[in-house]
């Protein structure tokens, strides 16, 4: 899965650091200050010249920034028909800042409002197609979505209308349906690289997130179950030639995090139950916990080792991160890891500690560490 194929030695989560005068068209636009149209033109020209800065640090993956959204899962959930998020947050999900000064970003709300279903037209649709207009010939164009689990993570049971779904079984079955439908238009567009953010599963790990779900009504133990067979429904029997990888984190608002644990008591089932070619998987800081988790990986899968924070300024050094390769190497070959960021650099659409020089410092470092050990990038 590695070489001609995705994932690449040297791969990314997908959003990038925002150009200031995307940020401030943005604002404009939401200030009501700038026209539909005015706002796509800077996305457009951003895009095009952020997929050359991918290409131009040799990267074989290029994503548009997500530079159209506002964060990287509220415009594609808003854009799923019977589902809708709000500002309004709940109590418990709060984030805590990477550099310990205890700041906390409060968390965006999921409702289910009607039943869910897959838009006419699609979700990413036109995202595809110009990120693939820009990107040039022999770079990979790669788009993400946020998981389904998200959707529930962030809303709870009390987010669904119980009139509307009085079995959640299909609530679940709806949701799946919805998802396969965008993978399979995005296919069928001539998309070969599907990225899926799946936080909830480490996040379940963390006691203080277990004692939320509870809280709330949930009983967090199921829901390992439940978000181990969505994530496999979801994954499973990809269009031919579609790469689908499950990105694996413990939340990213602005620098902070949500949740911290090791991948131990979920890695089993996420790596064994959800059919995915890969893993990119959260590993910067002791709050992921260990590599031994990784035994538990087939022989048929690719990690992608995210050792390169992007919520801290520090810069890793090369031979710290071939001193962690080689550890992760003792449980995964080398030939079937990569090396990546642990999240991406703008999860949402600004406010982030890091700027672009060390964006820039940082896939520096993540290219010539992937060329000196695997030869290639």
């Amino acid at each position: 899965m590695t070489g001609s194929t995705p994932p690449y030695r040297a791969e990314h989560i997908g959003s990038l650091l925002r150009p200031q005068n995307l940020i401030d068209a943005r604002d404009a636009f939401d200030a009501g200050k700038l026209s539909r149209e005015e706002l796509t033109e800077t996305e457009n020209a951003a895009i095009a010249d952020v997929v050359k800065y991918q290409e131009g640090l040799g990267l074989k993956v290029v994503t548009d920034g997500e530079y159209r959204r506002i964060s990287y899962f509220v415009d594609f959930v808003n854009g799923l028909d019977g589902v809708e998020a709000t500002a309004r947050g709940q109590s418990g999900w709060d984030y805590n800042s990477a550099d310990g000064s205890g700041t906390k970003v409060q968390a965006t709300r999921i409702d289910i409002t009607g039943k869910i279903g897959w838009p006419e037209g699609g979700i990413l649709l036109d995202d595809f197609a110009y990120l693939k207009s820009v990107a040039a010939d022999g770079s990979t164009p790669k788009m993400t979505m946020p998981a389904p689990n998200q959707i529930y993570w962030f809303g709870g049971p009390d987010s669904v209308d119980r009139t509307v779904y009085p079995d959640m079984d299909e609530y679940w079955s709806d949701l799946v349906a919805a998802y396969r439908a965008e993978i399979a238009a995005l296919a069928k567009a001539g998309c070969t690289y599907i990225q899926i953010d799946e936080t909830c599963l480490p996040k379940i790990s963390d006691p203080n997130m277990q004692k939320v779900l509870a809280d709330r009504g949930d009983d967090w133990e199921e829901l390992v179950g439940r978000f181990a067979d969505t994530a496999r429904a979801v994954a499973e029997n990809p269009p031919p030639g579609v790469t689908v990888a499950l990105h694996h984190c413990r939340g990213n608002s602005r620098g902070h995090w949500q949740a911290e644990g090791s991948y131990e008591m979920v890695a089993d089932r996420m790596f064994n139950e959800i059919p995915a070619a890969a893993h990119f998987l959260e590993y910067d800081s002791p709050r992921a916990g260990d590599f031994s988790p990784l035994r538990f990986v087939p022989g048929n899968k690719t990690i992608v080792l995210g050792l390169v924070s992007t919520k801290l300024r520090e810069q890793e050094t090369a031979d710290d991160l071939k001193r962690r390769i080689d550890e992760a190497s003792q449980y995964v070959p080398l030939d079937r890891l990569c090396l990546s960021p642990q999240c991406g650099f703008s999860s949402s659409h600004s406010g982030h500690p890091l700027t672009h020089d060390d964006q820039k410092r940082k896939f520096e470092t993540i290219i010539a560490v992937a060329h000196d050990v695997w030869g290639d990038a």
